[in-house]
């Protein structure tokens, strides 16, 4: 790396790709420097955010004079530039391939059930909405098959990783990080979501355990967030 190639990740921890990117950097030992953008604040106007990242979202990167965003391209990056250990990105073209799809897969399924999910319940008023419990539900189905996909497909043989992985890989952080979202909604509302998908818990635990202390230390701004919000409520 260059003299001055310094990493920056401009993130939001409440942002569930910006979770996986922070817990990725840290667990691979890789040295950034954290710049902390708030969404929905003035954050997003700062000139080397934009730059970094025209369309004002997180997570987006700037090493050195290269800048990227999109959490699945930057985490792909990262573990090529930085050499990281082979599980997390595979130099087998055809495991990278698996795993890219899964990646791909992520967007239009998990995320988009989830995402919308909580914009339809706990998070419509931070958008000046009203809560829409009709697409709620509609949403809740979307995630549940997301859920069954995952543990039907990917975790079949009760595998400790995505793809019969025996480590994590870069999907596996990207979809639990997804997954942990969840937590923003009511206690009995998280459990009825999750309660039915036994290998989902098992498997977000297994990669809670094989990424900590980051994992935790990561999410705690987001449930120090939850806990002043419900406190509120």
């Amino acid at each position: 790396m260059a003299t001055g190639d310094l990493l920056k990740i401009y993130a939001d921890r409440l942002s569930q790709p910006s979770r996986a990117v922070i817990i990725f950097s840290q667990v691979n030992g890789i040295q950034f420097e954290e710049q902390k953008i708030k969404l929905f604040s003035p954050d997003v106007q700062k000139p080397d955010f934009i730059a970094a990242n025209p369309l004002k979202k997180v997570p987006a990167i700037s090493h050195g004079n290269f800048t990227l965003f999109e959490s699945h391209a930057i985490l792909t990056y990262l573990a090529c530039w930085f050499l990281v250990p082979d599980h997390w990105y595979p130099s087998d073209l055809r495991k990278r391939a698996k795993i890219q799809s899964v990646l791909d897969w992520h967007h239009s399924n998990l995320r988009y059930g989830s995402t919308r999910y909580l914009m339809n319940t706990v998070l419509a008023p931070f958008l000046g909405k009203k809560p829409n419990l009709e697409a709620a539900a509609e949403y809740e189905l979307k995630l549940g098959e997301a859920f069954s996909t995952i543990e039907t497909l990917w975790l079949k043989d009760d595998s400790k990783f995505l793809l019969g992985n025996v480590q994590p890989s870069v999907a596996d952080l990207s979809l639990v990080c997804e997954t942990m979202q969840l937590h923003m909604l009511p206690e009995e509302d998280t459990k009825r979501i999750l309660g039915p998908h036994k290998k989902i818990q098992q498997w977000v635990e297994n990669v809670r355990e094989a990424t900590n202390p980051h994992f935790d230390e990561v999410h705690k701004h987001l449930f120090d967030t939850i806990a002043i919000f419900y406190k509120k409520a």
